[in-house]
């Protein structure tokens, strides 16, 4: 995660649970403007791992939150299509989706989460969940294209967990019953340890895991309660990013960014049928003609033979030593054992199965495309 180890620009700003952090002995580092544990003293392999296998909580309280809200349903969905490539209009009650906002040539401004409220009585509320480092740019490309019955409510008095892993469900259930009815990717407000929260079945680690979202000033409560129970590590960045690789899923700013569409990165499965027919979002064009035609590029997984990792901006050839693509994102693969890339290469080597070379400090090694996941999603359907 080439971004941990960049320099602060600007104070960093802290979440609600940096104290518990050090508590806990976290190694704090600069991550999207803000001071987060990259891992605790088990260390980033063995909280991969533990997540893989037991449930580990994730602090992801510098995401941004936001409520867009309009007088229906309808007129809120219809907002937001405006800016994204989804199918929000059919989002059905205390479900989520996720999608990005697209610039006007088609390259991605960010990407993100939308849950439609199951409240009937809040009809018009979308719940939006933005990366850390893009919320700012986010905000204001919302609301500068809103219409004056559309407002975006800022929710910086909220924060955020994730717990993750084939234990999550039953921890969680032990302290909300409501949690264990919940399907992947539906999301309702409920009390958890008694306190109010909304909590969604979703995450970002590809095991099975819910994001609960309650008021800042309660955060460290949950926190305490859940890390409380016997399953239960807390989990930094460098687990994360380690866990999302394995899953194949992209990191904004890396694997995706305003350079990059949506059809190269393989994320034409967040499009609904009628927005990839009809348009109406920015950049509809350039996708449009993508899906037509095949992009110029495609988002590929990358399995390089021995054990040396190929890393982010690693030049991908062919066997004739001609420049194929690059690396977006590398390391290695904990449950893998092994190293483990996602790049993006010309569609003539995008097949699974072709051979490719990763020039790694100077020498080319050897490596193979891939299907991604690396490790199968345990997400519960």
């Amino acid at each position: 995660m080439t971004d941990i180890a960049s320099p602060p620009s600007a104070p960093l700003a802290r979440t609600p649970l940096h104290a518990l952090h050090l508590t806990l002995g976290g190694k704090m580092v600069p991550f999207a403007g803000h001071d987060m544990p990259v891992h605790y003293s088990p260390g980033v392999l063995a909280e991969h791992l533990h997540t893989r296998s037991e449930a580990g909580l994730f602090d992801v309280s510098h995401m941004g939150q936001a409520f867009l809200i309009g007088p229906s349903h309808e007129a809120t969905a219809r907002a937001l299509e405006c800016l994204c490539p989804a199918d929000i209009l059919d989002l059905a009650p205390g479900r989520q989706r996720y999608t990005q906002f697209t610039t006007a040539d088609g390259g991605i401004i960010d990407d993100l989460m939308v849950t439609r409220s199951a409240d009937p009585a809040e009809d018009g509320v979308l719940m939006l969940i933005v990366n850390a480092a893009r919320k700012e740019v986010d905000f204001a490309h919302l609301e500068a294209a809103l219409a004056p019955n559309i407002r975006l409510a800022r929710a910086p008095h909220r924060a955020l967990l994730a717990l993750q892993g084939p234990k999550a469900a039953e921890v969680l259930a032990r302290h909300s019953d409501p949690s264990a009815a919940l399907g992947f990717m539906a999301a309702a407000s409920m009390k958890v340890a008694g306190l109010d929260c909304h909590v969604s079945r979703s995450g970002y680690t590809g095991e099975d895991g819910f994001e609960i979202s309650i008021r800042a000033d309660r955060v460290e409560r949950l926190a305490r309660t859940l890390l409380a129970e016997p399953e239960v590590w807390p989990i930094g960045l460098g687990a994360r990013d380690s866990l999302r690789l394995e899953a194949g899923l992209c990191l904004y700013g890396h694997d995706i960014d305003e350079t990059t569409s949506p059809v190269e990165a393989g994320l034409v499965w967040s499009m609904g049928k009628r927005r990839r027919t009809e348009g109406g979002f920015p950049g509809a064009t350039r996708i449009q003609r993508e899906l037509a035609e095949g992009p110029a590029r495609k988002r590929v997984g990358l399995l390089p033979e021995g054990r040396a990792p190929a890393r982010e901006g690693t030049e991908i050839t062919d066997g004739e030593g001609r420049k194929i693509g690059v690396v977006t994102s590398g390391g290695f693969g904990p449950t893998l054992n092994g190293p483990l890339a996602m790049g993006y290469v010309d569609p003539a080597h995008a097949a699974v199965g072709v051979s490719v070379m990763l020039v790694v400090r100077g020498k080319p090694l050897p490596a193979t495309v891939a299907p991604m996941p690396f490790v199968p999603h345990r997400y519960r359907r």
